[in-house]
């Protein structure tokens, strides 16, 4: 008795060769994990990359595994979640298959970790990079509710006499001010 065939199917069929199920080869990536995650770029200020603002704080690799570390701006950094989907998906592209991103909020996040590259981009890009703060004592961190007085350099002249206009420009770790000698608009990293 010869077994019917729906007729959607053909009566005959051959089977894949074994040859197909071979294992897809693992591309080499041409860079290291450290080079593809170090030019990730920021979500938020995206003329510098995550290792020019300090955030990127290590790459390690074991065998196949990328462990990133990064520090977000601030706990509550709304582009967190994509620095980790950059950040995978660079890797991954690069041929890193196995990617993952940790997230350590200790120690906290300070501008003074933007490097003098980040910090030349930036100027060249119009926004005024912070001020150095220098070192912390460890410990609990003094609260001030008034901002402290600063003196801001515009970007465009380089004058020294600015203003703020907000507290908070397109995000929140960016102040918005005016220079008096050019009356150019201009954004200000916050020191932190």
């Amino acid at each position: 008795m010869t077994p019917r065939v729906p007729p959607s199917r053909p009566a005959s069929r051959t089977l894949p060769s074994r040859e197909s199920y071979a294992p897809v080869a693992r591309v080499v990536p041409s860079r290291s994990a450290r080079e593809v995650a170090e030019s990730v770029l920021d979500p938020e200020l995206p003329v510098l990359t995550l290792a020019d603002l300090g955030v990127l704080r290590d790459v390690t690799e074991h065998d196949d595994r990328v462990v990133v570390t990064i520090t977000p701006t601030y706990s509550g950094c709304p582009a967190l979640d994509e620095m980790r989907r950059d950040l995978r998906a660079s890797l991954r592209d690069a041929g890193y298959p196995d990617v993952e991103v940790r997230t350590v909020l200790a120690p906290a996040w300070t501008t003074d970790w933007i490097s003098d590259a980040g910090r030349r981009t930036l100027a060249e890009h119009g926004i005024a990079p912070p001020a150095r703060i220098g070192p912390r004592p460890a410990g609990p961190v003094p609260l001030n509710l008034t901002p402290p007085p600063s003196r801001v350099h515009c970007p465009h002249c380089g004058s020294a006499d600015t203003v703020e206009l907000s507290r908070f420009a397109a995000t929140a770790c960016k102040a918005l001010r005016r220079c008096e000698s050019c009356r150019e608009p201009f954004e200000h990293v916050k020191e932190l």
